[in-house]
């Protein structure tokens, strides 16, 4: 997706606006094609979402998940709370979101959405060249983004890419009798260390399940039979929920897909043309902060407009300086948290730390504040927080290391 000023419509700050969309219009499309992975709506995004007056729109057709629920391999399932009682996020349908927020765009344009095969030129799904004269453009086109492979031809400008050995697979599990098959509040996981499975709610009571495991165990598996001794072996609690010959079907509708992180700087050239979303920072999809991140540099750019007077030529570099560090920051943290999701959380260890951390919040809720919470319940920035979770890990550790010492000299034991 591609928005260009001017052209026909004023919306907001009186800019005239025109959207190109490489797909077709996802509102009248029979068929949805691209990822269905869910979207965890948390608390950037909701500020994003709220600046614009569609909060409550999305929120209302969200699903609130208090919580991960861990699925051991001998079916005991443990909840880990993601904060305070009060604080969630929301299970998103990813193709609702996108048809709401077109249909927002066009009831502010009044206008109809360019469709536009992204290519370099730009043409229509007919094969007509499209010549774009525009005085500034905001790249959002995602992570192969097309306006971004400008920029490589800029002297000083970085870029790298880097796919991860693992893919997904998406498969769904049905109601039972009419009503959720799991606890529906909740985000489910079955870590099994070298790879995972997650399962997240949808309004029509069905859930989402996505199997991320290297694409080396996806190549070795060819039968229906193999599908189901990996989920017999592994994910024995949800044979009976997605169902067996469902499994033996869907796990060979589609291969698994890869997973792909980029980074790049600077986000703009000159006061022309500037990037965002994932055309920017694509990200692994493990801390649910992709669209997050998306919604919240166009919150930032918003403010910076408004503290330089809508000034192109300072705004860009200033959104860049800003930006770049943070959305770096959450790229990396994706990447950890994955790790975390698949291994660390079947640790005894690791939830310890967790009762640890948000222990520490209560005693010093302004001092000590869990990554996650900072990361998806506050503003916080991103290389803030990651600054702020390591200088609060060594406190932790040096406090660690006192109580044994403690104990040493008082008891003699450690």
């Amino acid at each position: 997706m591609t928005v260009r000023f001017p052209s026909n419509i004023d919306i907001k700050k009186g800019f005239q606006v025109q959207l190109y969309e490489s797909r077709e219009d996802i509102r009248k499309a029979k068929i949805v094609r691209g990822r269905s992975i869910n979207l965890a709506l948390s608390h950037r995004g909701r500020e994003a979402l709220k600046h614009i007056g569609m909060e409550e729109k999305i929120v209302s057709k969200g699903i609130p998940m208090k919580a991960r629920m861990i699925h051991s391999l001998s079916g005991k399932r443990s909840p880990i709370p993601y904060g305070k009682k009060d604080q969630y996020i929301l299970s998103v349908d990813r193709a609702n979101l996108n048809k709401e927020l077109l249909t927002e765009f066009f009831l502010m344009t009044v206008m109809n959405i360019t469709v536009l095969r992204c290519q370099t030129p730009l043409s229509r799904p007919g094969g007509e060249e499209v010549q774009v004269n525009a005085d500034f453009v905001v790249g959002c086109d995602g992570a192969f983004s097309v306006v971004r492979r400008q920029f490589l031809r800029q002297s000083r400008f970085n870029y790298s890419q880097t796919y991860i050995p693992h893919g997904y697979m998406e498969l769904t599990m049905p109601p039972l009798d009419g009503q959720f098959a799991l606890a529906p509040n909740f985000l489910h996981i079955w870590p099994r260390n070298t790879f995972m499975m997650i399962a997240l709610p949808n309004l029509d009571k069905t859930f989402t399940c996505t199997l991320f495991m290297p694409f080396d165990e996806f190549d070795k598996i060819t039968t229906g039979e193999q599908v189901l001794d990996l989920f017999q072996t592994y994910f024995p609690d949800a044979v009976p929920l997605i169902g067996a010959d469902a499994l033996k079907r869907d796990y060979f509708r589609l291969p698994a897909q890869a997973m792909v992180s980029v980074k790049c700087s600077p986000y703009h050239i000159g006061d022309s043309c500037v990037l965002m979303g994932d055309a920017a920072h694509a990200m692994v999809p493990f801390y649910g902060q992709g669209m997050n991140a998306g919604f919240e540099d166009c919150l930032v750019f918003d403010e910076l407009m408004d503290q330089l007077n809508d000034d192109f030529g300072a705004v860009l570099p200033e959104f860049s300086r800003v930006r770049v560090p943070d959305a770096q920051a959450i790229v990396d943290l994706a990447m950890y948290n994955y790790i975390e999701m698949r291994a660390h959380v079947n640790s005894r260890w690791f939830r310890f730390r967790k009762h640890l951390d948000n222990f520490l919040h209560f005693l010093m809720p302004t001092t000590m504040i869990p990554l996650y919470t900072m990361v998806t319940f506050t503003r916080t920035r991103y290389h803030e927080a990651l600054k702020r979770w390591h200088w609060q890990n060594k406190c932790t550790h040096s406090l660690q290391r006192l109580n044994n010492t403690i104990k040493k000299y008082m008891y003699g034991v450690v």
